[in-house]
Formats: C-alpha cells, structure tokens, sequence
C-alpha cells in the first residue's frame, strides 16, 4: 500500500470527515465551472415565429446538427453564436424562411398556401406578404430602423364612383432627423409606386416619436414647419458641434473644451422671381408720315373785321395772288429694350442666425483662449453681418467620476474560468500536503504498556483472561487491560506500531 495511502487511513475520523466533505465541495465547484465555462452562447435568430413553422425550422436544424434554443412559447429562435451562419445556410437549403426580428414577413407567405384557401384569405395574404417586402425595402434607406407598413387595398367594385381609393402607413422607430434631405419624400413614393392605385399624398409617414412626416411639407430635410423646423435645426446644430468638438479633442485633449450651437435656419421653400431690363434699346421698326399741299392763287377780299369795314383803314388793303406747295414728313422708330425674366426656387435650410457658446477649462492658458475663439467661430462659419455670436467662457471643469466596475466582458469569461479552475486544484493539492506533513512530522509519546512488557511473550499468554505465569519461575502478574488494546493496535495498525519500536531501538 503505497505511503500516500496509508497516511491517510492513519489520520483521525474527523479529519477524514472533513477532507471528505472539502473533497465533495471542490468537485461539484469543478463540476459547476466546467459545465458553465463549456455551455454554448446563444443568440437570437428570429422572433415572432408562427408556431406551425417551428417544426419544420427545428428538423432542419436538428439535421445539420446545430445547437437551438427556443424562446417565448415557441415563437423566437435562438442558435449557438458560433453557429449562427450554418443556422441560416441549413434554414435556406431547407427552403425554410425566417424574418430578421421584429420584421414583417414577405412573399414566404405565398409559399404557405395550402389547398381549399378561400378567396379572402389568399387577398389577406397578398397583402400581408406586400407589407412586409415594402418594409423590407424602407429598412434598407440609410438612416431607417424598424419600418413597419400597413395597407389597405379597395376591392373590386362595378362602378368606379364608389372605388375607394387605396392608401399606406409607414411607421418608423427612428426620428427624423437621422435621415437625409429628401429621404421622407422618396419613401413616400416608393410605397406609392409598389402599390396599384395608391397615390402619395395617400400615404401617411410617422417617426417613432409619433411625429408626422408625411404628407405634411414635401420630404425634404427642414420642409415642414413646427416640430421638423426644431428637427432640422436639432441636427444641423449636433452636426456642428461634432465637428468643433472633435477638433478641440485633436487639439486641446479630451474634456478640455466644449461647444454648444444654436441654429435658427430658414425653412421655408421659396420661390424668387427677378425682372431685369438692358440700358440700350435696339431698333426694330421704323415708319415715315409724308405730308403734301398744293393750290393755286386768288383775290382776297381782306381779312374779316373792322378793318374792312371802316374806310380809313381799308386803304391799306389790297388783293394778292400765288400758288402754294407744302410737304411734311413724320417718322416714328420703335425701340426694342432687353429684358430679362430669372425663376429661381430657394432650397430650405438657409441659416438666419447662429449662435455658439465656447467653455474652455481652467487648465487651458489664458492666452490660448483668444486664439482659440477666433479658430472656433472660422469652423463654425461664424458671419457678424448676419448677426452670428460666439462667447467664450473659463471656467474649471467638473472632475470625472471613476466609473464602476461593469460587468466582465464575455470574450475574457471563458479563460477567467480556467484560471479559477487551476487555481482551486492548486489550492486542494497544498492545503492536503500541508495537513499530511504535519502528521508524518508529529512524535508518538512512548504507550504505557510497553513499559509493562519486561519480556517478550506469546499473544495466547497476553490474550489469557486468567492470572498469566511468566517464564522463567517469575512471580504470577495479574493481566493488564492495556494489553488487549495493544493487541488491536497492532492487528488495526501494525506499521505504526512497528515505526515507534524501529524508532525507540535507534535511540538505544
């Protein structure tokens, strides 16, 4: 029996007990560690799954041997992250879809009909399956998320004075200025245009503030008044202070300086019409008038008058005669003068005023900040003329609080569970050396019944109950108790028994 063991049959029954019991308690935590570092991490695949589905996405899961785990009932799909490609090739090599979660789905919903559908179920999925590739398509704008389309389709009726006409819903969990200028009028007619008889001014546009974007304006970024005036300017204004910031962070360190823009941008589209005429006229037409008299001579009677009738003043008067010839010539020129007619049509989000407000830290030098206001108001576009301000202000900034211990990342769990592993085996192993060093190392204190046995004896006679007889003619000894502990020492124990009496005929 090797030494190891047999020290370890030596030891008292309470030490065996606890060895047992720390035994016991380091392999359940080894159990435990080993069961939570090699359990797979899953991920979520689809949600909202109709529950007839789940069988046929399981059994093609199963087939390729890929680890699931389904949530909420039976409705949401979760796969082994390491896993989640191979998830989606068996899905598609099955023939079986699953929609991105929280989306709608598409014309998979066609592939669904089965045989004696009436006829309204198969308008309801048409429709249900329009909706979803319509929302797929608006999720794929840039600046969109979780774009969700609701239609409703007139039927078919005899007269066209009671055709209803069709209109949509867009709903989007985005706000809207994460889109871009004119991203809200393309949607619009994009859903107008996958949909027959739809018009856009029939399809209504919300963000996921509850805000109205369309038909209210028409799409482009700023068109519309009230809440998309502060929402244009809420961007224009975080867009500014992006790039003024990220500049003082380049230039100054982080937490140095900050700056705050206020934007108060025209939003009004506008249509400007500009009349111009030239300073020289060019001639473009030109007429002429001849006027002409001709007439012979005659006696003249005098003039009419007093003179004529009063006799000394007729003396004066006499008769003439002649031809005459008179000719007049009137010309009239037309002038023709440029002019010039010029439309333009005033895009929004024209700036009517800016404001910008400079904190900078104590620990920044004083002489820096000038300088530092003039770079800031070129960046900024900062025009005096059109009423633009800038102030800058010094003062200390608030110390940052030490952030919390957050959570241990994932990536760094699995290796932190096989240190903890090695370092509880490491721990077991020393803790059990120690405890056997010390009893190997403790001195057994001399029994008293050695001390009784003057000679050796037999075992019969020290096993007699009856007065024992010594060899050698020595006076009878009455039997010990002690000798029959002796004996079951050395029956229970012989090696250690054996280890003292080596040990005591060393010391002789």
């Amino acid at each position: 029996m090797p030494l190891f063991a047999k020290n370890l049959l030596a030891l008292p029954p309470r030490t065996k007990g606890v060895l047992a019991v720390t035994a016991v308690a380091i392999l359940a935590i080894v159990f435990f560690m080993l069961k939570l570092a090699t359990a797979p991490s899953y991920s979520l695949l689809s949600s909202g799954l109709d529950p007839a589905q789940t069988g046929k996405i399981t059994a093609a899961l199963d087939s390729q041997g890929i680890a699931y785990e389904l949530r909420n009932n039976g409705t949401a799909l979760a796969v082994n992250k390491a896993q989640v490609p191979q998830a989606r090739i068996a899905l598609a090599s099955q023939g079986v879809s699953v929609n991105e979660s929280g989306s709608q789905p598409g014309y998979e919903l066609l592939d669904q009909t089965k045989l004696g559908t009436s006829q309204f179920q198969q308008q309801v999925t048409y429709q249900r399956a329009l909706e979803g590739e319509l929302a797929r398509t608006i999720n794929g704008v840039e600046g969109v998320s979780g774009a969700s389309v609701q239609l409703v389709l007139p039927e078919d009726t005899l007269f066209a004075s009671e055709q209803s006409p069709a209109t949509a819903s867009v709903m989007m969990q985005n706000t809207a200025d994460t889109l871009q200028p004119g991203a809200i009028r393309g949607i619009a007619q994009l859903t107008a245009s996958s949909v027959k008889g739809l018009k856009s001014g029939n399809v209504t546009i919300t963000d996921g503030s509850g805000q109205l974007l369309w038909p209210q304006g028409d799409g482009s970024a700023g068109a519309t008044a009230g809440a998309t005036k502060q929402a244009t300017e809420a961007s224009f204004s975080r867009q500014l202070e992006s790039k003024v910031n990220a500049m003082l962070a380049s230039t100054l360190g982080p937490g140095k300086a900050q700056v705050q823009v206020s934007a108060d941008m025209n939003v009004d589209k506008t249509n400007l019409k500009q009349l111009t005429y030239g300073k020289t006229g060019v001639p473009t037409k030109s007429t002429s008038d001849v006027e002409k008299l001709r007439g012979s001579g005659a006696t003249t009677g005098g003039t009419a008058g007093t003179g004529s009738n009063v006799p000394t003043y007729s003396n004066g008067s006499g008769s003439g005669s002649g031809n005459s010839n008179y000719d007049h010539t009137v010309k009239t020129t037309e002038q023709a003068v440029n002019k010039e007619i010029k439309t333009t049509d005033v895009a929004p989000g024209a700036i009517n005023k800016l404001s910008v407000a400079l904190l900078v830290d104590k620990s920044v030098p004083a002489a820096t900040l000038n300088s530092l206001k003039q770079t800031v108001a070129a960046a900024a576009g900062i025009q005096p003329s059109r009423g633009d301000t800038i102030v800058a202000s010094q003062m200390a900034f608030a110390k940052p609080a030490t952030p919390k211990t957050g959570p241990v990342p994932t990536t760094l769990l699995g290796p932190l569970k096989w240190v903890g592993l090695g370092i509880a085996a490491l721990l077991f192993v020393f803790f059990m050396a120690r405890g056997l060093r010390k009893r190997e190392a403790e001195s057994l204190g001399t029994p008293a019944w050695l001390k009784q046995i003057e000679e050796p004896i037999s075992l019969a006679q020290l096993e007699q109950s009856t007065v024992a007889m010594a060899p050698s003619g020595l006076p009878p000894r009455v039997p010990d108790a002690s000798l029959h502990q002796l004996d079951q020492l050395m029956e229970r124990e012989p090696e250690r028994v054996a280890a003292q009496v080596r040990q005591w005929m060393a010391a002789d």
